[in-house]
């Protein structure tokens, strides 16, 4: 049977020792925020994944979701384990307070997204949602929107959805034909008419009301995204009752069908057609693409954590059975003469995969939780730059940590399957289904490489490159502030090294990017790949320079901080040098990748 522990003390070394989660109380709003709450919240974060999320992971995916006449049933035990979340408050863990959310930084919620997919990824799709929903209609709803569906989204009473995907489109949503007519009713509504699929919890059992955020086309708009506005349509029209809002008549939509996925079963992908639904405008018409980027990019930033999260349970279970499994002996001689064999744990290649693994994730745990942290500062902030800068930053970090993470969570399945050899290929061990899961996660919400053009196309140049700046700059600091320091040299010469082929690449995709688009395109994937390395690399020269000065002082925890050092030199011996390879792979150019005609393929 598979297991899985929040990494508490790994979470705790990032938020205190390495990131200063106490700066976040002095931000306006965020006074009660104190570290000691924050860890509290965090623990108790900790037991309701382990023993109410974990233990449904895989009979929900045994089970699935059953759709029958336009009905969904989640898997057995999930209505109840949805009641228990909303209860305690997670579904507002971060909201505002005004809506009766708990007013939480942002980081808290970073760190719970991690702790929720790491122990059932397809329960945490159907908060997460509603999370986006929350945010669009906090942004750009009107107060009357605000004060109707709101409270419901963080009470967790009612779900939500973003609807954006068509049969004929998907990146390209200006192709989209959802179309919106004036309501019969003459209310100020829309009837919405049209099909969407892939609408991740579009129909379930879980709550009373399902708000779906609809992207369409009013009357006479512009063709391409210029022209795309964005509607609530809620699954039951709301009617007030006593001073509250309760589900009223049914709405003119449905689930047509149900997706038969290889992953996340227990979360429902629908198909859904509106006919004539009512819908309400959210924020400016034709101005809906804007409003549902608000959902996208957090979004992005949840299915990032997806990625870190099975990552974890699979290198925990890959851990576990090294440790306990028996075969041959160790190559320089028995480690464990009283067995009847070593643990394969000793074995160079098994260690191989659990380093990369462990490294990674402890990498992008600090990495995450860095923008997460910078969320705040950009939402709280008393001043404009800071705000500015903190925004900037995580702009530019978002395509980057959501490519990279689900690449590399997809990528640590894998080799926990391949630690567990033949086991690792059986349901009953749980690991090919987080192999499963994780691979939903490169595609959705912006498939991998379009979070790399995106990087390339959008970010890069943004504001004469005022968003590379953001990294660039506290990394460099961070360089000449410990490049005299010789217990940091064999973490900081490497780094430097890095990040002068990184400035290197960016300014020659710069450069051709502007003569030639598909320059910078053949080049994204490979750059974003090296990107990403260079910042897991600033990240793990930080906990490196934290666990040296810990072990200097001494205290009870010295295993773990030579634990850090160690998977520390194993990041910059083994994992950084890729930096080089994809650099030679950028400098490269388009002609390689273009040269062969279509035909030729």
């Amino acid at each position: 049977m598979p297991v899985y522990k929040a990494p508490l003390e790994n979470i705790r070394f990032v938020l205190h020792e390495v990131l200063g989660v106490e700066a976040l109380s002095a931000l306006p709003g965020y006074a009660e925020a104190t570290p000691d709450l924050i860890d509290q919240i965090i623990e108790e974060g900790a037991k309701i994944c382990e023993e109410v999320l974990f233990p449904l992971n895989q009979s929900g995916d045994k089970e699935g979701c059953h759709a029958e006449n336009g009905v969904v049933r989640t898997p057995k035990g999930f209505k109840d384990a949805y009641d228990t979340f909303t209860q305690g408050g997670w579904c507002g863990l971060s909201a505002d307070p005004n809506y009766g959310g708990a007013g939480m930084p942002m980081l808290v919620n970073t760190v719970m997204q991690e702790m929720i997919c790491a122990a059932n990824m397809a329960f945490g799709m159907y908060p997460g949602l509603s999370q986006g929903a929350y945010e669009a209609i906090h942004l750009y709803g009107d107060e009357a929107q605000k004060s109707l569906y709101l409270p419901k989204l963080v009470s967790g009473v009612w779900s939500g959805t973003m609807n954006l995907t068509e049969p004929h489109c998907g990146t390209d949503l200006g192709l989209i034909r959802t179309k919106v007519e004036e309501h019969p009713d003459k209310d100020g509504s829309w009837a919405i008419s049209g099909q969407k699929i892939f609408i991740s919890a579009g129909e379930h059992d879980l709550t009373e009301n399902i708000v779906h955020l609809v992207l369409a086309r009013l009357p006479g708009a512009p063709a391409g995204v210029k022209g795309i506005s964005l509607f609530i349509v809620p699954k039951f029209l709301p009617k007030e009752e006593g001073g509250d809002w309760t589900p009223g008549a049914r709405n003119k939509l449905q689930c047509a069908s149900i997706e038969h996925k290889m992953g996340i079963k227990a979360s429902s992908t629908c198909v859904m057609v509106y006919e004539g639904a009512k819908g309400w405008l959210l924020g400016e018409a034709h101005k809906g693409l804007r409003a549902m980027f608000t959902m996208m990019n957090a979004a992005r930033l949840g299915v990032a954590m997806q990625g870190l999260g099975v990552a974890e349970v699979a290198y925990q279970n890959a851990l576990a059975y090294a440790k306990e499994r028996l075969q041959m002996r160790a190559l320089d001689g028995p480690k464990f003469p009283d067995k009847e064999a070593d643990p394969i744990i000793v074995h160079p290649d098994v260690r191989r995969m659990l380093l990369r693994s462990k490294a990674f994730i402890e990498g992008s745990r600090a990495l995450s939780f860095w923008v997460g942290m910078n969320q705040d500062i950009a939402h709280r902030a008393e001043d404009e730059s800071s705000r500015q800068a903190a925004d900037d930053l995580v702009a530019l970090l978002t395509p980057i940590i959501k490519a990279y993470q689900t690449d590399m969570g997809f990528e640590t399945a894998s080799e926990a399957m391949q630690v567990l050899g033949g086991a690792g290929y059986i349901w009953e061990y749980g690991v090919e289904q987080y192999a499963r899961d994780a691979r939903i996660a490169m595609i959705y919400e912006g498939t991998n490489g379009i979070q790399a053009l995106d990087l390339v196309g959008r970010k890069m140049g943004q504001s004469f490159g005022r968003l590379l700046r953001r990294f660039f700059h506290p990394v460099q600091e961070f360089i000449e502030a410990e490049q005299n320091n010789p217990a940091m040299g064999e973490f900081i010469f490497p780094l430097a090294k890095a990040v002068a082929k990184l400035q290197q690449v960016t300014a020659t995709i710069a450069q051709k990017g502007l003569k030639d688009p598909v320059e910078a395109g053949a080049a994204s994937s490979d750059y974003l790949r090296q990107f990403a390395l260079v910042a897991l690399g600033f990240m793990w020269a930080k906990m490196a320079k934290v666990s040296l000065e810990k072990m200097e002082v001494g205290g009870g925890k010295k295993d773990f901080y030579e634990s850090k050092l160690a998977t520390a030199r194993f990041f910059f011996e083994r994992m950084l040098p890729e930096t080089e390879a994809r650099f030679r792979m950028v400098m490269a150019g388009a002609k390689p990748l273009m040269e062969l005609a279509a035909e030729g393929f």
